[in-house]
């Protein structure tokens, strides 16, 4: 092996390591807040006598922060810095998720859901953008890998709640309060990490955090399109699936371990597929194949008997793609658009994405309120995948400008 090829290789896991320290930010932002709250969903729904349509309600309202958070992120980036922004909204983010703890009113936990949003949205689209610069001027194969490194975040979140969670709420009564503090505390530990890898990337200069020109935003108008309708298909079966489960007769133990190979799956399949092919794939492809995938994943608990063998093989398949959304979208606008307008673009794309997220899980639970019950609402899940994926083949190849 030669020195130069020693070095390349010592400079990548030097910035593997970086990516891998500001995932602390997605671990926070959607393995926690977000994808944490369906394990916590039956006994808050049980325990508060809330309708579905209430427990939707309460991921739409984390959806709405989340959209405004989006759109400021490149603001907040701006005012602040990026590395400061990134970790003063982590930290809110983790006080939001000790609060929630704190209270069985609806009103005020619908309230704490949409600040937690607000703050882990300028977390996770500024640690995106971060994670971007860490190879500026790298082979596009070597950002994605990074980028992708950074998305495993959300699978080792939603490992560590599949593990935490349920021992939470088996400790008695309001375990679900449990279960929230437990997961403010990690949200707190999580920041030494963030810190240490938000330090290692310089702070962008001139216009970082430059607007997008209208024919930049028209040009990507597909992969807009596509992000609403993946992130109302996906965020619904990420919502409910749990529930659904539980009707079935899965016990506490087995959807624990579906929540668990689920987080499992994204991380391998995010590092060792997606990281890779997501740099290759060009024009719409990769979101197109991402919407397939997660689609195919909805299939097994909708169509299969009951029981654990469908839980289990929708957990792979499902977690297998379902990470890999952002992590197209992230790939595609620093592909597309120049250096100057990837945290706006990443912004944008993320709104897009919330507000599939805060329509999603609404529509579902309405649908779930009704006859068919929460299979009713899975099958909206489906049906969105499907659009997205045709949505995404519209979309065309261009260079950044």
């Amino acid at each position: 092996m030669t020195a130069l090829s020693t070095e390349r290789q010592t400079s990548l896991a030097s910035q593997a390591l970086i990516a891998l320290g500001l995932a602390a930010g997605p671990v926070v932002a959607l393995g926690f807040t977000r994808f944490a709250y369906a394990l916590l969903l039956p006994p808050m729904h049980q325990e508060l006598h809330w309708s579905y349509a209430q427990a939707g309600g309460m991921n739409t309202a984390n959806a709405l922060g989340y959209i405004l958070g989006a759109a400021g992120a490149a603001f907040w980036a701006r005012k602040r810095g990026s590395r400061a922004a990134f970790l003063w909204s982590l930290a809110l983010s983790g006080v939001a998720l000790l609060a929630t703890a704190a209270t069985a009113s609806l009103p005020v936990l619908l309230g704490l859901r949409f600040a937690g949003g607000f703050t882990t949205a300028v977390a996770f689209v500024v640690g995106s953008a971060l994670a971007s610069r860490i190879a500026v001027g790298a082979v596009q194969r070597r950002s994605a890998l990074l980028v992708a490194v950074y998305m495993t975040g959300v699978g080792i979140g939603v490992v560590i709640s599949g593990l935490v969670v349920p021992a939470a709420l088996s400790s008695g009564d309001a375990g679900w309060r449990t279960g929230w503090l437990l997961m403010g505390v990690l949200a707190m530990i999580a920041l030494v990490p963030a810190w240490l890898g938000a330090r290692a990337v310089a702070e962008a200069t001139g216009t970082h955090a430059a607007t997008l020109s209208g024919e930049q935003i028209r040009r990507l108008g597909p992969t807009f399109a596509w992000y609403i309708l993946f992130g109302a298909g996906y965020v619904s079966y990420m919502t409910f699936v749990i529930a659904l489960l539980k009707s079935q007769g899965l016990g506490a133990s087995m959807t624990a371990l579906f929540f668990v190979v689920l987080g499992v799956a994204s991380v391998v399949a995010t590092l060792s597929v997606w990281g890779h092919l997501v740099g290759r794939l060009r024009a719409g492809r990769a979101p197109a194949l991402v919407a397939a995938l997660v689609f195919l994943g909805v299939l097994p608990v909708l169509l299969m008997p009951a029981g654990l063998v469908a839980a289990l093989l929708s957990a792979v398949v499902f977690g297998g793609g379902f990470m890999a959304g952002p992590t197209a979208a992230t790939v595609i606008a620093r592909r597309m658009l120049p250096a100057s307008g990837w945290t706006a673009g990443i912004a944008l794309l993320t709104v897009a994405f919330s507000v599939g997220q805060a329509v999603g899980p609404l529509l579902s639970g309405l649908m779930s309120d009704g006859e068919g019950g929460i299979a009713r609402g899975l099958w909206l899940s489906a049906g969105l995948l499907v659009l997205a994926a045709l949505t995404a083949l519209v979309q065309r190849e261009h260079t950044a400008s």
